[in-house]
């Protein structure tokens, strides 16, 4: 196979390759190397994901030991996204969503072996960390990541209190007391009156930016990640909270699962179980400005037109991995039908939000 994707080599010794995999649902990393271009790293390796970790095809997590860094990287997420048929949808999205303002983590696809075995075509997802905010110049702040659905910036979870507010939530960066912050900013989406939103919430969040990333989310359809899948980050010099996308393998009409999602399933505004984009939405000057970042991008970025070039540009590129992947090579023929899967989905996703658009005041 003629190499364009970077590859890289797992090679594990037997008692810690047997370690690994005698529990799927362990967090603990176990030690192995990472050959990368001719450079061999000592990191520490786990399993990573949800539902996946039961697959054939498995991701991970990797931390760097020795060297401890890898280029300007601490550690790396190979996700397997072995349910998209396409396998680009998470790259393509976050793409997108860079396109629309919003900072993402940085992705490229990997081609991955273990002891000169293929493990098949990876996307490898750069963290959101200290490492993340030096890179592009943003000051040491506090990272959380929304690890699980109680991250729905609300005092409940299905219809019972929480028993903390920062349930949900892991943090990344800071300390136990920069959890006052986020605590802040969730008692004021839920405690303060709708009249008086406008004038707290931008002291403690960057509203722009939040219904710009709900833009993206929505255009997108990404049903999965509006109560998690996402980063908080929280700026020292101006005091506001931004949103970071993370993981938008189930976007552009296919749900986790790889099934088909109807272009109509998530609304203009977005899912009503978030609570801060509920309240946005009850506040006639954010839902006009969200409207317009609406308006804007299905004229400019989420088109065929737009988008195409990208797309076919991953499909063509990926294409001779896939054929080498021992988990996704039978599916070729889907995968060759992704691209016109997604453009249909655009198509049909940006009409139906027009005419949404026409009922939002």
């Amino acid at each position: 196979m003629t190499s364009s994707l970077p590859l890289y080599e797992l090679l594990f010794e037997e008692n810690d390759l047997r370690e690994l995999e005698s529990d799927v649902w362990n967090d603990l990393p176990v030690p192995a190397n990472l050959k990368i271009e001719q450079k061999t790293y000592d990191i520490d390796i786990c399993y990573r994901g949800s539902y996946t970790r039961e697959l054939e095809k498995k991701s991970y997590y990797v931390e760097f030991v020795n060297p401890r860094t890898y280029g300007d990287k601490l550690d790396i997420h190979l996700n397997a996204e072995l349910y998209d048929p396409s396998h680009f949808r998470n790259k393509l999205s976050l793409d997108f969503m860079r396109d629309i303002g919003i900072h993402t983590p940085e992705s490229q696809h990997i081609f991955l072996v273990q002891d000169g075995n293929p493990l098949g075509l990876y996307l490898q997802l750069e963290s959101v960390d200290q490492i993340y905010l030096e890179s592009r110049n943003l000051p040491l702040g506090p990272i959380y990541y929304a690890t699980n659905n109680n991250a729905n910036f609300s005092l409940m979870r299905k219809g019972k209190k929480k028993k903390s507010l920062v349930s949900g939530y892991q943090r990344k960066v800071g300390n136990e007391q920069d959890d006052q912050y986020l605590i802040e900013l969730i008692k004021t989406i839920n405690t303060s009156p709708i009249a008086s939103l406008s004038d707290s919430l931008p002291n403690l969040l960057d509203v722009e930016n939040y219904l710009k990333w709900l833009a993206g989310a929505v255009c997108t359809m990404n049903n999965d990640g509006f109560t998690h899948n996402y980063a908080l980050y929280r700026n020292p010099e101006n005091g506001l909270f931004t949103i970071i996308p993370w993981d938008y393998d189930a976007t552009f009409g296919r749900k986790v699962s790889g099934g088909v999602m109807n272009y109509d399933y998530v609304p203009l505004t977005g899912k009503a179980k978030n609570k801060l984009t509920t309240q946005l939405m009850n506040v006639p000057e954010f839902r006009r400005q969200y409207k317009e970042i609406v308006e804007d991008i299905l004229e400019t970025k989420f088109t065929v037109e737009y988008l195409k070039e990208n797309v076919m540009k991953l499909h063509e590129s990926l294409r001779p991995y896939v054929l080498n992947d021992p988990h996704i090579k039978k599916g070729i023929r889907q995968y060759d039908r992704e691209p016109s899967f997604i453009f249909r989905f655009i198509e049909a996703r940006a009409a139906f939000l027009k005419d949404e658009l026409k009922q939002l005041k």
